[in-house]
């Protein structure tokens, strides 16, 4: 009884297995009463994905240029809606090529054309019927509407998702391109290796860059201006405003990367090569700012309000390009107390500028002193004060030097303790310091030699 109850449990499990088989490597039949199942979000759909499972393509399959970057400008490629389930890997393996499905790219002249395959180059394939209005399924699976077409339900009169390619803000010659035998992975990437292929595998500026910038033998000499492939305005400058945002240049492309810093580096640009930035921008553009009709915020870098007095010293047209001495420079000046005249003149009403002497000029060296404050950052001190003024009160009664015969000087001393022991030093490494106050026939100066 035992061994005929395992042979039952055996034939019933190989009945199964049979079973099994048999559904996997039957024929699928178009079922045009009941909708197609939808995927869910965890089951795997052939031909959703460049690859099965959403796995990354690998870099050597994206198109030239496209290492490391996040996919293809969408200022220049509007977002697309793909409604097809389509696998190119198995495609070329059953011997397509490129031109097979798409031949219209050979005779293309416009970035406009649709090199999409007819519908009617399909159905030799697949086994359906093209009709004038509508077309008929197929009988194998492989003709089956849901096959390719993603939104297909029989109930809505077999209506699909709509597949949009929108034209790229591109100038592109698709049959230039073949006839100086330029392969499509060139620019496509290898697109026979994957099964959908998306936006990712559009070409890259990097790589468009690379041939109409390289001299090299029968190259056909492409044109390097910005024109042959981008659209431009009347006047010839370059339309850079989209509906998908506004296109500036990359990085990698004379460094011109319109980030936050580009306000120090255009300048840099600009002197290199004028006509670069003249592809997009008119000489008003350029003009409206340095001739002060615009005033951009963020032209001073960091802490510019105590270290401008320098450069207004250097090189004073500079900020009068922009700013008037008596209405701009003068308030200022005035409301910080840094002034001898107007209304704030009256030193005991203004307020101060530095701290009170008893602090400023005064008793011990402390965090307030100006002592300090001239070794932290000199330059903020030099912004204001000539070495005059420094010496005026840190001179001595030496002759031939500033303080020589002075009798309003407070005669400080300016070195500081032990400074004796590493005079030598100082006057060897600089002595124009030491010069300011000591003749160079003088005495003391010989005990630092």
């Amino acid at each position: 009884m035992k061994r005929q109850r395992d042979f039952g449990l055996h034939l019933l499990l190989a009945a199964c297995v049979a079973s099994l088989l048999v559904a996997w490597f039957a024929p699928v039949r178009a079922d045009t009463s009941m909708p197609a199942p939808a995927p869910s979000a965890t089951t795997l759909v052939h031909g959703l994905a460049p690859l099965p499972g959403g796995r990354t393509v690998p870099e050597a399959w994206r198109p030239p240029g496209a290492q490391g970057d996040a996919g293809p400008s969408p200022v220049i490629f509007p977002a697309q809606r793909l409604g097809l389930r389509f696998d190119h890997a198995r495609h070329v393996a059953l011997g397509a090529t490129c031109a097979t499905c798409h031949d219209k790219a050979k005779t293309s002249r416009s970035s406009a054309d649709s090199l999409l395959p007819a519908g009617t180059r399909c159905d030799g394939c697949h086994g359906t019927n093209p009709r004038t209005q509508t077309v008929t399924a197929g009988t194998e699976s492989i003709g089956a509407c849901a096959t390719c077409h993603l939104g297909y339900r029989p109930e809505d009169g077999q209506l699909v998702l709509r597949t949009s390619l929108p034209r790229p803000h591109l100038r592109f010659d698709h049959a230039v391109h073949a006839e100086r035998g330029v392969d499509c992975a060139a620019c496509h990437g290898a697109v026979g290796s994957l099964e959908l292929a998306t936006v990712d595998q559009l070409p890259r500026m990097r790589a468009c860059f690379g041939c109409h910038t390289a001299d090299r033998p029968n190259a056909g000499k492409p044109s390097r201006a910005c024109p042959t492939c981008h659209l431009t305005e009347r006047d010839t400058l370059l339309v850079t405003s989209f509906a998908e945002g506004r296109l500036e240049p990359p990085r990698w492309l004379h460094d011109a990367e319109h980030g936050p810093d580009w306000i120090e580096r255009h300048k840099r640009i600009a002197g290199d090569d004028s006509r670069f930035c003249a592809s997009c921008h008119a000489e008003r553009f350029c003009t409206d700012c340095h001739d002060g009709r615009l005033r951009p915020r963020q032209v001073h870098p960091n802490d510019f309000l105590n270290m401008h007095a320098i450069a207004a010293r250097q090189n004073s047209p500079t900020c009068t390009s922009c700013h008037h001495e008596q209405s701009f420079c003068l308030g200022c000046h005035q409301r910080a107390g840094v002034t001898m005249s107007g209304p704030l003149g009256n030193i005991a009403e203004r307020g101060r500028f530095h701290p009170p002497p008893a602090v400023w000029t005064e008793g011990p060296r402390g965090p307030g002193h100006h002592a300090w404050e001239a070794e932290r950052n000199l330059n903020a001190c030099v912004s204001c004060h000539t070495e005059r003024d420094c010496v005026s009160c840190h001179a001595t009664a030496v002759v031939g030097g500033y303080g020589s015969g002075s009798s309003s000087g407070r005669r400080t001393d300016p070195h500081p303790a032990g400074f004796a022991a590493r005079c030598g030093r100082a006057l060897r490494q600089n002595p124009r310091p030491c010069l300011v106050c000591h003749d160079p026939a003088d005495p003391e100066l010989a005990s630092c030699r």
